[in-house]
């Protein structure tokens, strides 16, 4: 039987950079082209990661109307009255082309607008999967605290109104069922693969000159990590080791003051597979998040992919950030690694200190976190649940359909 025809409707372009579309393509990653739609807000960049579709519409957010760091304000109005209501005609054509058995929603920043209008009366089933809430700390000042409270209420609708629905952390999908009263199928996010615990299983630890730390995707909490990078000053007065930070993602950062061409190192944006093979080249992952909850809808919401790209490479993590923290959370769940809270820099060094003195931290933390994937991370059942959401998602447009 073929795979339904699928829609994914979202802000985000197919291959665009991040953890988020990066969680799509490996779900889809079997799905035909052919049988494959996309509707975006935000066009495609490069098609480094080769994700194919059938079709792309995008209801084009011009970037220099995008409210990032001047006149937000302007900006931000416009796109709620008037680029909205003439991107919700554009996703309606779109649904008449295409046709769809089902919808893959993820309702990222500005598609809301135009997805919380059309979809719940669109006579079709969709998925609804919530990976970041719109109204987190980062968008208060680019978008404007009350548009932003307007926006997740609309997201709220979406999730409510859905056939199906996921989220991207325990605590996002509890929050979500006490706002909405409506239950989630499952926790989905980034997971590992057969041939991920294929390679956990026979893992053999390597003793190197240097102790290589990995930090996979974008600094979200910039002064965090310079504190962490001020640790790593004095650990390597002490560690007989040489300790390299290695940094992969989009974004450089050899010019913030904090980096050190001398002991850091920046690798880009790689394709999936070739990142993949190169931390399993590291000894130790890090997954900061801020150390305050100042920013309670992201910091106990949402959740880093770079915990989980840590693990399915086998490297014990570092975690640092606020208690209430959902990667915190999940940290102190399973030890898989040094999981710490400091606010102090001393109390930081002692921790790391005494981690890098492991001979073998593969052995420490090889059984939890073999655990922690398996429990919360196993990339193939969360597929075959989504699936089943889908096929779910299908029935209902095939009923819905059949209504006069």
């Amino acid at each position: 039987m073929p795979a339904p025809k699928l829609l994914v409707a979202t802000e985000f372009p197919p291959n665009a950079s991040g953890g988020g579309p990066a969680v799509v393509r490996q779900m889809l990653k079997e799905w035909p082209a052919e049988r494959l739609a996309w509707w975006s807000c935000l066009p495609e960049r490069d098609q480094r990661f080769r994700r194919g579709t059938a079709v792309h519409r995008v209801a084009r957010i011009p970037a220099k109307l995008y409210p990032q760091n001047r006149m937000t304000r302007p900006k931000s109005w416009f796109l709620e009255n008037v680029w909205a209501r003439w991107a919700a005609r554009h996703l309606r054509a779109a649904i008449r082309e295409v046709r769809p058995d089902v919808i893959w929603v993820i309702p990222h920043n500005w598609a809301v607008l135009p997805l919380s209008s059309v979809l719940p009366v669109a006579r079709i089933g969709f998925h609804v999967t919530v990976q970041d809430y719109v109204d987190i700390g980062g968008n208060l000042p680019r978008f404007g605290a009350a548009r932003c409270q307007r926006l997740a209420r609309a997201a709220e609708k979406l999730y409510a109104a859905a056939t199906t629905r996921d989220a991207t952390s325990h605590p996002m999908i509890a929050d979500l069922q006490e706002r909405t009263g409506c239950e989630a199928t499952q926790m989905l996010h980034a997971g590992l693969e057969p041939e991920d615990f294929a390679f956990l299983e026979t893992k053999q630890a390597v003793q190197r000159p240097a102790i290589r730390i990995a930090h996979a995707g974008t600094i979200v909490v910039e002064e965090v990590f310079a504190r962490f990078v001020a640790a790593l000053e004095r650990v390597k007065a002490v560690q007989p080791r040489r300790i390299e930070l290695h940094l992969f993602g989009a974004h450089s950062y050899a010019a913030r003051p904090w980096f050190d061409a001398e002991w850091m190192r920046e690798h880009g944006n790689l394709e999936e597979s070739e990142l993949a093979g190169r931390l399993r080249d590291c000894d130790w992952g890090f997954s900061p998040m801020a150390l305050t909850d100042g920013d309670p809808r992201y910091n106990r919401f949402s959740f880093p992919t770079k915990f989980i790209t840590c693990l399915a490479a086998g490297l014990p993590v570092v975690t640092l950030g606020d208690p209430e923290s959902s990667v915190v959370k999940m940290a102190r769940a399973y030890d898989v690694g040094v999981c710490c809270n400091a606010m102090s820099e001393d109390d930081l060094v002692g921790r790391l200190s005494a981690a890098f003195a492991e001979t073998d931290p593969w052995a420490r933390y090889r059984g939890e976190i073999l655990r922690c994937a398996r429990t919360e991370f196993d990339a193939a059942r969360m597929q075959r649940v989504l699936l089943e959401c889908f096929d779910r998602c299908a029935r209902t447009t095939r009923e819905l359909s059949a209504r006069p």
